[in-house]
């Protein structure tokens, strides 16, 4: 078993779960793919096992979540998408023209960061945030 596995199944037993065949797929599915929805990652499980249901998917990324193993971020109007958090924390940047996804680390957003906790009292989950906008080939496209 791996040393992933074996963190897992002890993070999950802890939480009173257990590691299923079902959680372990799902999980190696959200890493695989870096932002998923749950119909992609249930179509990345279906490559190795079709035993595993859309409620499934749904069930065990909301307790992958709970247990802080995956997080979500909303990058369009369609479902949540998943990513693993043992990818670098960041917060995702979103063209509305051409759907590109630019995963940006928090480091950029440090000084906004530190002025919202000291003028408003307002600590960032930069894991969430997700900005809208053109990127620079749809702005030169567009002119």
């Amino acid at each position: 078993m791996s040393d992933q596995a074996t963190g897992l199944r002890a993070r999950l037993r802890d939480s009173g779960y257990r590691l299923t065949p079902q959680r372990e797929l799902i999980l190696a599915a959200v890493e695989k793919l870096g932002h998923a929805t749950p119909d992609e990652v249930l179509a990345e499980v279906h490559q190795q096992s079709t035993a595993v249901n859309a409620s499934t998917v749904y069930r065990t990324l909301e307790v992958l979540e709970g247990l802080g193993l995956v997080r979500h971020a909303h990058l369009s109007d369609r479902a949540p998408t998943y990513h693993s958090v043992t990818d670098h924390e960041h917060f995702h940047l979103v063209c509305r023209n051409c759907g590109r996804i630019v995963s940006v680390g928090p480091d950029m957003l440090a000084p906004l960061g530190a002025r919202l906790r000291d003028e408003r009292n307002f600590a960032v989950d930069v894991g969430h945030l997700t900005m809208f906008g053109t990127c620079v080939e749809c702005e030169t496209v567009d002119s």
